[in-house]
């Protein structure tokens, strides 16, 4: 009767870990959804505004570094979370490497955009990885998975742009960040529905 006793708690104490963070990944899903939004909404209104544009590209790998490190936290640690653990390296990297175009007397976005192209190759294969991992335990991970896709593709073609005669600005990357806020929306609304279901 103990044992019985005992696997119930148990059970219900994994099931309470569990709601607990699907909670958390839902609250995750939707503030990554709200900032990428408000960033590429930003970077259509920064413009030719140098020092706003600078901001803008300095705080998406940060914030991108700083979220995956809070989720990792959440989920286990950084330890048991590897993607995510290469995530915040990688989007620090990220963040440093944009400073030294960004800080030359004239800014050369080329090599912006080439950074962010790398980077987005780099932390969509991760952000795939973590999907993947995800979906056995939280479920509803498929947006996840095509975000990390198309964030990787997406990459590959701002290189490939970073070598065009054209100026870059900071708004070629705002389609990019209105995908991602269309993904992490997605898997937050995906990840609530299923809770309901149950």
């Amino acid at each position: 009767m103990n044992q019985m006793n005992q696997m119930n708690q148990m059970n219900q104490t994994t099931i309470a870990a569990d709601a607990r963070h699907a909670r958390w990944l839902k609250q995750y899903y939707f503030a990554r959804a709200a900032f990428s939004a408000a960033w590429m909404l930003s970077a259509f209104a920064a413009g030719a505004q140098t020092t706003a544009a600078a901001l803008l590209l300095l705080a998406y790998p940060l914030w991108d570094a700083l979220a995956n490190l809070l989720d990792a936290r959440r989920s286990g640690g950084l330890a048991a979370n590897r993607p995510q653990a290469l995530n915040v390296i990688a989007s620090l990297g990220a963040t440093v490497a944009v400073t030294v175009p960004l800080g030359q007397a004239l800014p050369d976005m080329h090599q912006v955009l080439a950074v962010f192209g790398a980077w987005a190759i780099v932390s969509g294969v991760l952000q795939l990885a973590t999907g993947v991992r995800r979906w056995k335990t939280a479920g509803a991970q498929w947006a996840m998975v095509l975000s990390g896709a198309q964030s990787a593709l997406a990459g590959g073609y701002f290189i490939a742009q970073s070598s065009l005669a054209a100026e870059p600005s900071v708004a070629t990357l705002a389609g990019y960040a209105g995908f991602g806020a269309l993904y992490f929306l997605l898997s937050g609304l995906a990840l609530q529905v299923k809770s309901r279901r149950r």
